[in-house]
């Protein structure tokens, strides 16, 4: 791909953004930046999820897998659909009653401010982590692709990516979020769609064959039942899809920022059950979008495998210049649907959990000042990554860290949503930190032992062990005694 090709893209795709930013509003005020009023439309909102869903990571790692665990992620995504479900029925009518900008704030009402704060600190954490390690893989593969040619630094392709996201998200936050997401997840659809019937044709299908070539090939199977101490049994991924869809989505300011954008619990109830059928039937289509990239690459023998299948049948085969165009367009906005969203709900954090800022124009100023903040710690992890931690699997196990920190923010909601049992929340802090300590360990001495991987099965042995541990600390307090929602549950800055 050429670097001017690169470039036009570039420049499209963000000029598309702040219109978009444009258009959605001048209001400066923190209310907007939070909840976009409480105006958000639901469809809107349920279709803009996929995009932040939709990660860089998953729009190139998900049809890469397809060669090594065949369909096996469609047992994980079946689970997603379970744990969605208990989403929209548990955990948005709490959040929706408490009246919660920061879902967070929860945590103080039941536990305590160290618990609070804790649950919030983890959440930062594991946001900044995350939201770095997506951005250094897409401008990894920008650079590879093209900036390489005009040997731009590293250093400053990401500080112009980190700037251009905090251009258009620093006046209405959310608000503009929430449409700037729909345009990119139809962005990642449509460079699915051409991408697939480009390949239909390249493989000479038709609907007559299709069933049989499909039976016969080596990558198909979905559900896998037969060894148990294996990451792929059933029974691990259904349930660790289900908790991780809990933990990671419902657990997570980010995404549920934008359900509580919606007017109502009613819409935000609507939103997530029409984003379960979404992005279960996108993910599915990913994963046929594999089969056919791998059935594709062995016949033209392109030895490219995993992450590298896309990006090099994309722009580097016989395709063509409009699949290579769709898929620059499809990657920068999987990877910046995630990083805008990401820096929307790590300043909204923050703002309202850890520097509790005041109400007013001052509050609209620390607000600011904090989202700037946020937009250089996400450079210098970002620089970090690609200067410092050189090695991929150290960096793999950072993105792996990250996913540990969702099990101690499993165990107090559970705790505090499933009892009525109090907990020492001064002991919150030091119980978070030894629990995924605590479980790394274990999980390494069942593989030792037993040869038992638990996989993403993992975070369910985080969560327990968090509950449990916050438990034990509780022994001799009095039950907790339920009280009455206020009609505001936080400071939002009007």
């Amino acid at each position: 791909m050429s670097v001017q090709t690169l470039i036009f893209c570039l420049l499209t795709y963000f000029a598309i953004l702040y219109g978009i930013s444009y258009l959605a509003g001048n209001s400066y005020n923190n209310t907007t930046f939070f909840t976009a009023d409480k105006k958000a439309p639901w469809y809107l909102v349920a279709f803009g999820m996929i995009g932040a869903t939709i990660s860089g990571v998953t729009f190139i790692s998900v049809p890469g897998w397809v060669e090594t665990t065949q369909l096996a992620y469609v047992q994980m995504v079946l689970g997603y659909a379970l744990g969605y479900l208990c989403i929209g029925t548990v955990l948005l009518p709490l959040y929706y009653k408490w009246n919660v900008v920061s879902i967070y704030s929860y945590l103080q009402f039941r536990f305590g401010k160290k618990s609070y704060k804790t649950g919030a600190s983890f959440f930062i954490l594991s946001r900044l982590i995350g939201t770095s390690f997506r951005l250094f893989l897409l401008l990894k593969v920008l650079h590879w692709l093209a900036l390489d040619e005009l040997n731009v630094p590293f250093w400053a392709s990401a500080a112009t990516a980190l700037v251009a996201i905090w251009v258009y998200t620093k006046k209405s936050g959310i608000k503009t979020i929430i449409y700037t997401d729909t345009v990119q997840t139809l962005c990642m659809l449509i460079t699915m769609g051409i991408t697939a019937y480009v390949l239909f044709f390249e493989l000479q299908l038709d609907t007559q064959s299709l069933l049989v070539w499909w039976q016969s090939q080596p990558n198909t199977q979905i559900f896998f039942w037969e060894d148990w101490s294996g990451g792929q049994h059933f029974v691990k991924q259904f349930f660790a899809g289900a908790l991780i869809a809990f933990s990671m989505t419902g657990l997570d300011q980010e995404m549920m920022q934008k359900n509580l954008s919606c007017h109502s619990l009613k819409d935000a109830q609507k939103n997530m059950f029409w984003f379960t059928i979404i992005m279960v039937v996108v993910t599915l289509l990913f994963l046929i979008l594999g089969v056919l990239l791998s059935a594709y690459a062995q016949s033209k023998g392109i030895a490219a495998a995993g992450d590298n299948l896309f990006p090099t049948i994309a722009t580097q085969s016989d395709l063509g210049a409009v699949v290579a165009y769709a898929f620059v367009f499809g990657l920068i906005a999987a990877a910046f649907s995630s990083a805008d969203s990401s820096m929307t709900s790590l300043t909204t954090s923050a703002s309202i959990d850890l520097l509790k800022i005041q109400s007013g124009e001052k509050g609209i100023k620390q607000r600011k000042r904090i989202h700037f903040t946020i937009t250089i710690v996400l450079w210098l992890c970002i620089v970090l990554f690609y200067y410092i931690v050189r090695n991929e699997s150290v960096i793999a196990q950072l993105l792996l860290f990250a996913g540990y920190t969702y099990g101690p923010l499993l165990g107090l909601f559970l705790l505090g949503i499933c009892s009525k049992l109090q907990i020492r929340d001064a002991l919150a802090p030091y119980i978070c930190i030894a629990a995924p300590i605590i479980t790394y360990c274990v999980a390494l001495i069942f593989k030792a032992l037993f040869g038992f991987e638990f996989g993403f099965f993992v975070l369910a042995l985080n969560g327990a062990i968090s509950a449990l541990l916050l438990w034990i600390s509780g022994f001799g307090l009095p039950v907790y005694q339920r009280t009455s929602p206020s009609k505001s549950t936080s400071k939002s800055g009007k």
